[in-house]
C-alpha cells in the first residue's frame, strides 16, 4: 500500500506580528487543495533567504506588504501529491523544484504548475529546494551587468547563497571578483576564485589595493554599501542591491529581483552539470525554523541554510556542535563521481611493488605479472 500524504495533517510556518525569529511558529493548517492549473507538492526542502527576514521585521512594508497571520518562504523542492483541473505537466509522484510567491515553508504547498520544473536527478533535495531565489537573483544580476574578462566586480556577502552563486557566474564570464565576508570564510571564497575582503568600515579604501583596475560593477547583497560603491567610481546604473530600498530611492541604485522559471531552469542545469556549486551550510527541521533564521541573520553561513522536512533523528547522538543533519529522502541517493581505480591511489612505496610493476607494464603495453 502506498503512503497517502494528503491524509497527514499539514503544517506551515506563520507569524502574526513583526519581529525577529521569535515571532515564528509552526501551526497545523488544512491540507491545501490545488485549483485550476495548480499542483499540490509535498515539500522535502525549502531554502531561507535574507529578504524573508527583512519582510518579517517589517522593513519597508509599503514595498513588502504583509497581512497577518503571514506565511513565508519561496524556494521549494518535493514530490507531486495531486493536481488540479487543467494541470497536465506533472503527475502524482513526480519530483519537482520551483517557487511560490510566499508560503514555501510548509509541509504541503499549492504551486502553479508554470512555476515548477522537473528536479534533475543530479541535484540533492537541499540544493534543488533552495536554488530559486539565490540562483535566479544571482543570474539576473550578472546577466544585467554583461560582464567580460575586462571587468572587476565587488560582491558583498559573497559567502552567502546568492553572493556565492553571483561570484561563480561572474567568474564564468572571466571577470575578477572581490567579495566581502567574515574573515573565517576567506578560504571558502578563494575556492571560487574570489579575492576576499573583510566586512567593516572604509570598504572602498580596502578594496582599492586589491583591484588591479577600476571597479565596473557592484553587487550589494548585504545592504548599506552603496556609498562605498559610489566612492569606488562605480556608475549608479551598475550598483545593484536586493535589500537596500533606501539606496534605490535616494542614490539611484538598481533593485534586483528573482527571475522566472526559465532562469531557474538555466541555473539548475548548470548546477546539475557541476559547473556551479551551491554549498549547503546547514539543514534545520521545520520545528527549528526560528533557529534557522537566527543562523541566517548572523550572515556567517557559507552557502545556503535549508529547512529539511524529513530530518533524520539519531537516538543517543552525542554530536552537539556542529550538528550534523541528514534527511531520509537524501540518504541512499548515489552521488555521481569520476571512477577511481583504487590501485592508482596506493603509493608505489607501499606493498610488494606489484602496483608499480603493473603501471610499468601497462605503459609498455605488456601483461602484468602475477
Amino acid at each position: 500500500m502506498t503512503h497517502d500524504a494528503t491524509r497527514d495533517p499539514a503544517h506551515a510556518v506563520r507569524f502574526s506580528e513583526y519581529g525577529g525569529p521569535e515571532v515564528l511558529e509552526v501551526v497545523e493548517v488544512p491540507m491545501p487543495e490545488p485549483g485550476e492549473g495548480e499542483v499540490l507538492v509535498e515539500v522535502f526542502a525549502t531554502g531561507l533567504n535574507p529578504v524573508e527576514s527583512a519582510i518579517r521585521r517589517g522593513e519597508h512594508p509599503e514595498r513588502w506588504p504583509v497581512s497577518f497571520p503571514s506565511s513565508q518562504g519561496r524556494d521549494l523542492a518535493g514530490v507531486v501529491v495531486s493536481t488540479g483541473p487543467g494541470a497536465s505537466a506533472f503527475s502524482h509522484g513526480d519530483e519537482v523544484m520551483g517557487f511560490v510567491d510566499r508560503g514555501a515553508h510548509a509541509t504541503h504547498v499549492v504551486v502553479p504548475e508554470r512555476q515548477l520544473l522537473p528536479k534533475p536527478p543530479e541535484l540533492t533535495w537541499e540544493v534543488a529546494g533552495s536554488l530559486y531565489v539565490a540562483g535566479t537573483t544571482a543570474w539576473t544580476a550578472v546577466e544585467s551587468l554583461a560582464l567580460t574578462p575586462a571587468d572587476t566586480v565587488v560582491v558583498t556577502a559573497a559567502a552567502g547563497g546568492v553572493g556565492c552563486l553571483a561570484a561563480q557566474f561572474a567568474r564564468m564570464r572571466g571577470a575578477t571578483v572581490i567579495g566581502t565576508s567574515a574573515e573565517m570564510r576567506f578560504d571558502f571564497l578563494r575556492q571560487f576564485g574570489v579575492l576576499p575582503v573583510a566586512y567593516g568600515a572604509d570598504l572602498a579604501e580596502r578594496v582599492r589595493p586589491i583591484a588591479s583596475g577600476p571597479i565596473t560593477g557592484f553587487l550589494d547583497f548585504l545592504g548599506g554599501e552603496t556609498d562605498a560603491a559610489i566612492a569606488l567610481g562605480v556608475p549608479r546604473s551598475r550598483i545593484l542591491t536586493v535589500l537596500d530600498w533606501d539606496a534605490v530611492e535616494e542614490q539611484e541604485a538598481v533593485k534586483l529581483y528573482a527571475g522566472d522559471v526559465v532562469a531557474l531552469g538555466r541555473v539548475a542545469a548548470l548546477a546539475a552539470a557541476r559547473r556551479i556549486r551551491l554549498p549547503i551550510a546547514d539543514i534545520f527541521s521545520l520545528d527549528d525554523v526560528a533557529d534557522a533564521y537566527r543562523a541566517l541573520d548572523r550572515r556567517e553561513a557559507p552557502g545556503k541554510i535549508v529547512l529539511g522536512l524529513r530530518i533524520v533523528g539519531y537516538a543517543g547522538q552525542r554530536v552537539q556542535e556542529p550538528a550534523y543533519k541528514e534527511q531520509d529522502v537524501t540518504l541512499g541517493v548515489p552521488t555521481p563521481h569520476a571512477h577511481l581505480d583504487v590501485e592508482e591511489a596506493v603509493p608505489p612505496a607501499l606493498g610488494d611493488g606489484s602496483v608499480r610493476r603493473r603501471r610499468r607494464d601497462r605503459d609498455l603495453g605488456t601483461t602484468a605479472r602475477p
